[in-house]
């Protein structure tokens, strides 16, 4: 399995990060090294996270929760699209 992470992904976890980091570097570091190491293991274990509901198809569309964080992703044949990142207290609507 392949891990490809969607533009806005992207910008979350960089959002995430920067503003953890202007109070904390060491622990901003730590939370991008959780993540990565959360999603990396959905190379080995693609179905983990469990199934949005809310979804069309929820056991495609599936939430990973790595401490405080959950990171969305598509699950399909061959690749896993990490799709959003967010802090558990963020307003999912904002996103």
């Amino acid at each position: 399995m392949r891990v490809n992470y969607s533009p806005e992904s992207i910008d979350d976890l960089q959002r995430v990060v920067e503003f953890v980091e202007i109070k904390n570097p060491y622990a901003a570091r730590r939370i991008a090294i959780d993540i990565q190491e959360g999603v990396d293991k959905l190379k080995e274990f693609p179905e983990i996270g469990l199934p949005v509901l809310k979804a069309n198809d929820p056991e495609k569309i599936r939430d990973l929760y790595i401490g405080d964080y959950t990171v969305r992703y598509l699950l399909s044949d061959q690749i896993i699209y990490v799709l959003r990142v967010w802090h558990n207290k963020e307003n999912k609507k904002n996103l």
